[in-house]
């Protein structure tokens, strides 16, 4: 969360709340409540957002509790639409940088899980003429994926597989690892899921099959991007050329990764290990 901070150009540290539990049976309001009270607590070191498991309403729920409450619906609400939206600038500067291309007509993309950010993903992607494969363990979304956009449905079990220009990886973390890699055969992989290399190894591990990967701490930095916008003051505009922006710092990191014969996950590592002594030293 740091990495995707500083590169964001946010000037905050990152980390990650879990509450362990089921959302579908486990989640109460007296649950989240509790979350609020123990968060409060920390007095606003740590400022607290929806991700998996959770939406802007229970944001709502804890923010009885605390202040410190980022995504709710009367301040940014869902933050997908924003994550979406970084995701695709920055797929679009990793083809423009693979293939010299700026026109995403015809382009063949898979995207593994479409919930609110693979979907918004799908939605720009379809705009722009790319030709879309979808899975994801919901039956319901891949269905609402089809409808709208003209998806081909695939199978969970097949879609990292697919002979595909752009891999977008859109669900949970880990999916690149020693089984998955090998058997690749997009030629870009950049998505919205969180941690997707299961180990840091694996960035050279895709290098090393000549796949461009865009590390996912760049790709899907619209979402802080967007809940972080009140506690910065910052109008729907600046969020909007932030989120752009991230198509931008995405070609820096690809330029700088092929000058340096380095992975792009070296590389926009290097660039914030810049923002940082830079801001420590200020």
């Amino acid at each position: 969360m740091t990495l995707k901070m500083a590169l964001a150009g946010i000037p905050f540290g990152g980390g990650k709340a879990v509450i362990i539990g089921d959302p579908g049976t486990d989640k109460t309001e007296p649950l989240l409540e509790a979350f609020g009270r123990a968060m409060d607590a920390l007095e606003g070191r740590f400022v607290c957002g929806e991700d998996v498991g959770t939406t802007p309403e229970d944001m709502a729920v804890i923010h009885r509790m605390t202040p410190y409450v980022a995504g709710r619906p009367d301040t940014t609400g869902d933050t997908s639409p924003a994550t979406g939206e970084g995701v695709f600038h920055a797929l679009r500067a990793a083809v423009v940088h693979r293939t010299g291309q700026n026109d995403l007509a015809g382009l063949r993309v898979a995207i593994q899980g479409v919930g609110n950010v693979g979907s918004t993903l799908c939605g720009h992607l379809a705009a722009h003429g790319a030709e879309l494969f979808v899975a994801d363990a919901n039956d319901e979304a891949v269905g609402r994926a089809v409808d709208r956009f003209g998806a081909t449905a695939v199978s969970t079990e097949e879609i990292l597989g697919l002979d595909v220009d752009v891999l977008a990886p859109c669900a949970l973390g880990g999916v690149l690892n020693d089984d998955t890699v090998p058997a690749l055969k997009a030629r870009i992989v950049c998505g919205g899921a969180n941690n997707q290399l299961a180990e840091d190894r694996h960035a050279g591990a895709l290098a090393a099959q000549d796949i461009l990967f865009v590390p996912d701490f760049l790709a899907n930095a619209g979402g802080v991007i967007s809940g972080t916008s009140p506690f910065l003051g910052r109008d729907a505009a600046a969020v909007a050329a932030g989120v752009a922006a991230i198509y931008d710092t995405c070609a820096r990191v690809l330029d700088l990764a092929e000058t340096e014969s380095i992975t792009p996950n070296a590389a926009a590592e290097r660039l914030v290990e810049e923002t940082l002594a830079t801001r420590r030293a200020g």
